[in-house]
C-alpha cells in the first residue's frame, strides 16, 4: 500500500481514514477538496484537476481523498490501493450534519482555504441518493479492478476500525 485512494459518500469518513493512514503508514495525504476548492466555494475547472491529479499521481507515494467522479479513472489507474467507505447512509448524513456543526464558520482542514463549512439540502440530497445513483457504477468499476489491484470496502465504522489496529 504505497498509492491508495479513498472514495465513499459525503460523510462516510474518507479525509478522517485518509489522515490516519497517513499517520500509520508514514504517506502524505492529499485531500482534493483542499486542492480543487479556492476561496468562497469557487471550483477549479475539470482541466485543471485533470493536470494537478496526473503531476500527483507520478510520485511514489500518496494517498489521496475524495470523488470527483469525472476525474476518478485517473486514481483508479494509479493507484495499488482503493478503499471504497461504503457507509450506511443514515450514518454518512448524521456525520455531515455533525461536521457542519463542528466547523461552523471555519474552514475545516481538508478544505480548500476561505470556504466555511456549510450544509445545504443539495448536498444532503447527493449524500442520501448516493447509494442509488453512485454506489451501482463504483462496484462494477472495482469489481472490474479487484483482480489487478488491492480493493478494500468498508460498510462499518468497526470494520474501519479493525482495519486501523491491524496497521499498528
Amino acid at each position: 500500500m504505497k498509492k491508495i485512494i479513498l472514495i465513499g459518500s459525503g460523510g462516510s469518513g474518507k479525509s478522517t481514514l485518509a489522515r490516519q493512514l497517513g499517520e500509520a503508514l508514514h504517506i502524505e495525504v492529499f485531500h482534493l477538496d483542499a486542492m480543487f476548492w479556492k476561496p468562497n466555494w469557487v471550483g477549479v475547472s475539470r482541466d485543471e484537476q485533470k493536470k494537478v491529479q496526473r503531476e500527483l499521481v507520478k510520485q511514489d507515494e500518496w494517498i489521496i481523498d475524495g470523488n470527483y467522479g469525472g476525474t476518478m479513472e485517473i486514481r483508479l489507474q494509479a493507484a495499488d490501493t482503493i478503499i471504497f467507505l461504503d457507509m450506511p447512509r443514515l450514518l454518512c448524513v448524521y456525520r455531515a450534519m455533525k461536521r457542519m456543526l463542528k466547523y461552523r464558520n471555519k474552514t475545516r482542514p481538508d478544505m480548500g482555504e476561505g470556504c466555511p463549512e456549510r450544509l445545504d439540502f443539495h448536498f444532503l440530497k447527493w449524500i442520501w441518493n448516493y447509494p442509488k445513483t453512485k454506489r451501482p457504477q463504483i462496484m462494477e468499476r472495482l469489481e472490474q479492478l479487484s483482480q489487478e489491484k488491492q480493493v478494500i470496502i468498508f460498510h462499518s465504522p468497526a470494520e474501519v476500525k479493525r482495519f486501523l489496529e491491524t496497521l499498528r
